[in-house]
């Protein structure tokens, strides 16, 4: 079968991965979606069982740090797009392991990019060689936010935001500070997570300057959603609260993240993928800032409500326990650019985005229950026994 393009989404097993695939599979069925996937904890076929027998897509296990496979599927396969998601992410592993964090995130990024130069700039970045056939070849690296480093909470209480989106709460709707990240943020990366992100970024951007090649950059802030592993609160919590386990909050809980819908970041990642300007940086959120510990209550009362239970009746779940080390304090991203330029902006309002997630969660325990077995229930348990 002829495609228009063959497309590489790499981690596309993953949370943010998943949604990605699913809506290129799906909205371009002239493309071939060639999901790469090494499947290590986060990784999860199940979270594709809808889209696995279409015609335009093919699964490929594989470690993107390997790079004579990655130089063969490129052969194989004709590629001439990289969206570029595989990343060890979770900080609390990068400061347990951060050399795991190197490898994969800094080492495989190289990979990547050194397979898409050799096999894209014989014929300048344009024409497959293979199939002759013109295209604009895009290599697009998907990146966070925590690059920047932390900003400052410099008005606890909150202060009207200057900005708002789609995604902004209703009833909630605050600014902690006034500072936020842009794209000409400078890097100030705190863990091993962000500093192997911040070095994978750089060798992004490095391969335009120095090659040529068409490389595109975002930083997205934290998402939320269907199929994310729960390590991360979102739906760790929800968990919990099903089965009346505590809610282990670091610190005081009053570290701030600006929150987006992953459905919405699938749709940004779409959009720069299409219509993003080579060489050039994007931030994506929703101007969406909350306190971990005013997320956490939202969760609950949210869970307690349509599991029948009184609304806050599972507030007492909540355990405060030793703070991550480094945990940086507040993260804001400013996407105007964004917004103004490409004409993103989030779909969804945040408290409906939260209804839909734990909805989902509770409809979909056998997921859970799969996700949650074996070597997750160890990690679990070491990672906050005794805190």
């Amino acid at each position: 079968m002829n495609f228009k393009r063959n497309i590489l989404i790499t981690g596309g097993a993953g949370f943010i991965g998943s949604h990605v695939v699913r809506l290129f599979v799906n909205k371009y069925p002239e493309y071939h979606i060639i999901n790469l996937d090494k499947l290590t904890y986060a990784g999860n076929l199940a979270n594709l069982k809808d889209i696995e027998d279409k015609a335009n897509y093919t699964f490929v296990k594989a470690d993107i740090c390997n790079f004579d496979i990655i130089m063969k599927l490129f052969t194989q396969y004709h590629v001439d797009g990289v969206i570029h998601l595989a990343a060890e992410s979770h900080v609390d592993r990068s400061i347990k392991d951060p050399f795991t964090f190197a490898q994969t995130n800094v080492m495989g990024t190289l990979s990547l990019l050194q397979a898409a130069k050799l096999y894209w700039e014989k014929t300048n970045w344009q024409k497959n060689v293979e199939t002759d056939k013109t295209v604009d070849c895009r290599f697009y690296h998907i990146s966070t936010d925590e690059v920047y480093g932390a900003l400052e909470l410099t008005n606890p209480e909150g202060i009207e935001s200057p900005f708002i989106t789609k995604a902004s709460s209703t009833k909630h709707h605050y600014a902690y500070g006034k500072d936020f990240f842009k794209e000409t943020s400078k890097y100030n990366p705190h863990s091993p997570y962000s500093a192997s992100k911040a070095s994978s970024d750089h060798f992004v951007r490095a391969f335009y300057d120095t090659y040529g090649m068409p490389t595109i950059v975002t930083n997205c802030s934290n998402n939320y959603g269907p199929y994310q592993f729960p390590e991360k609160l979102i739906p760790l919590f929800i968990n919990n609260i099903c089965k009346r386990k505590p809610l282990p909050v670091y610190g005081k809980g009053e570290n701030v993240r600006d929150w987006l819908y992953v459905v919405d970041h699938a749709r940004a990642i779409d959009t720069i993928f299409h219509n993003g300007k080579i060489s050039e940086t994007y931030n994506i959120g929703g101007f969406n800032e909350w306190k971990n510990i005013d997320i956490v209550k939202i969760i609950i009362k949210t869970v307690d409500r349509l599991l029948g239970r009184p609304e806050g009746a599972d507030m007492d779940l909540i355990t405060y326990v030793t703070d991550r080390m480094g945990h940086d304090v507040r993260y804001a991203i400013d996407s105007r650019k964004l917004k103004n330029e490409l004409g993103w902006e989030p779909s969804l309002q945040f408290e409906e985005g939260i209804e839909k997630t734990v909805e989902w969660y509770l409809n979909n325990q056998e997921w859970m229950n799969h996700v949650i077995s074996g070597s997750y229930q160890r990690y679990y348990d070491d990672m906050y026994k005794n805190r």
